[in-house]
């Protein structure tokens, strides 16, 4: 499975016998696989399929299925539910004894939302499994199209993402090649300060000595190592089959660790700005990461 994003859409509609349904399927970025799902009453089994249907197509996103279903006019029945009705009158009675309200009509009380509902009853069991199978081909369906919408996103994410490890891997090698002018920065800087302070005092081998020590400190070797580890790391990732969002997301803070570590141990001017660079671009990454499955 080629890189997947976690952001899409998808559709399916679908009719049996009197029923009409359309199915929406929704998926953005989250760290773990979560899905929510509304449909209509009485169809219990709707929310099962769904997860079921998620779990089988997808690691990470959080997910939002929709179903909306309705049964053409006529067929079967209303009822108004006076319970309602009753909360409605008892709620705005007091805008009503004090004038601030009209007394309400009947028209307006039954366009208030809960006061008319289908009545349902006539459906059977198997009217109802049958049903529920037919809007299940369409949630199945549905989540199909979004499985295809992430790996689309997916698709437009791979070439930024290799081209932004492939600066990384460039810049790593570039603060190589500056790196290695460190030691003997380090020494000409020590040797003109110790001079300037110690004066005949400052003999060579303790020059030497001293800045030995410092170049051990300053030494980024083990850095620039790991970071063109995690760069070939990346690369193979990248191009892995499968959900590499959790892999890739890590390796950003290893990237930023090195990153960071490097930075600190600069004493050149030239090595500190690659160093910037470096985290601006595993910063960059790190964004673009987050939208990775």
């Amino acid at each position: 499975m080629p890189t997947s994003g976690m952001t899409g859409f998808g559709r399916a509609e679908g009719a049996l016998g009197a029923w009409t349904w359309a199915v929406e399927a929704r998926s953005v970025n989250g760290r773990n696989l979560e899905t929510r799902f509304r449909g209509p009453p009485g169809f219990d089994g709707l929310e099962r399929i769904t997860r079921e249907g998620a779990q089988a197509r997808f690691q990470r996103g959080n997910i939002t299925v929709g179903v909306q279903a309705k049964r053409i006019e006529g067929v079967g029945s209303v009822r108004i539910n006076h319970e309602q009705i009753a909360r409605y009158l008892t709620a705005g009675a007091a805008y009503v004894a004090d004038g601030r309200a009209a007394p309400p009509r009947l028209d307006g009380l039954l366009a208030l939302r809960g006061v008319i509902e289908a009545d349902d009853t006539g459906l059977d069991p198997e009217a109802v499994a049958e049903l529920e199978a037919a809007m299940g081909g369409s949630i199945s369906l549905a989540l199909d199209v979004l499985l295809t919408s992430r790996r689309s996103e997916g698709a437009s994410l791979a070439p930024v993402l290799n081209s932004q490890v492939t600066r990384i891997g460039e810049l790593t090698e570039q603060a190589g090649a500056v790196a290695g002018g460190q030691p003997a920065a380090l020494k000409a800087r020590y040797e003109a300060r110790l001079k300037e302070l110690a004066g005949e005092a400052a003999t060579p081998e303790r020059i030497l000595q001293e800045a030995a020590a410092m170049a051990i400190k300053a030494d980024v070797r083990e850095e620039l190592d790991r970071l063109a580890g995690h760069v070939a790391a990346a690369r193979e990732h990248l191009a892995a089959d499968g959900a590499v969002g959790r892999k890739l997301d890590f390796l950003t803070q290893e990237f930023m660790r090195e990153a960071n570590t490097l930075c600190s141990k600069s004493t050149l001017p030239a090595l500190t700005t690659l160093g910037l660079d470096l985290k601006a671009t595993i910063e960059q990454f790190r964004e673009q990461v987050q939208n990775v499955e």
